[in-house]
């Protein structure tokens, strides 16, 4: 088991959520679901909490009502290997949410990610200074990243 999971707050959507998670990622697994009994906090039956695995990682979904929203301080890294793999989870996680600068988006649920080509890290740690800072200028002008660009705009 690992020692820190994140535990996600939805209002009332956390089986939705989960399920929808689930079927974004070819890597997930269900876990246990808890259940709220006669002494509540929900409907006897509803679903209180639920675990869930993606890419290796456990998470717990709540449903703790509408006092709490996700913001972007806290947002999920999606390390992608390939404009493909930065296409499928721009597209399936951004359907119905938010879509913003420089990669982040906020799915469905008002949760954020960032969608992230390895490449764009490993450009932007290039130990040539202006090489670095065309990557950096050109990733803040878009929305979905775009490795192409970024490796046109490090060559200059």
């Amino acid at each position: 088991m690992q020692k820190i999971t994140p535990f996600l707050w939805f209002d009332n959507q956390a089986e939705e959520a989960v399920a929808f998670y689930l079927s974004v990622f070819k890597n997930a697994k269900p876990g246990p679901v808890m259940r709220c009994g006669d002494g509540g906090p929900g409907p006897k039956g509803s679903v209180l909490c639920a675990s869930f695995e993606l890419e290796g990682m456990q998470f717990t979904a709540l449903n703790g009502g509408p006092h709490f929203k996700f913001t972007e301080a806290i947002s999920l890294l999606i390390h992608c290997g390939s404009q493909e793999e930065v296409d499928y989870f721009w597209e399936k996680l951004g359907e119905g949410g938010q879509t913003s600068q420089c990669g982040w988006l906020k799915d469905r649920y008002g949760l954020s990610w960032q969608v992230t080509p390895d490449r764009l890290l490993e450009l932007n740690m290039d130990p040539d200074p202006a090489r670095a800072g065309r990557v950096m200028q050109a990733m803040m002008q878009m929305t979905k990243i775009d490795i192409a660009a970024l490796e046109r705009a490090a060559a200059g």
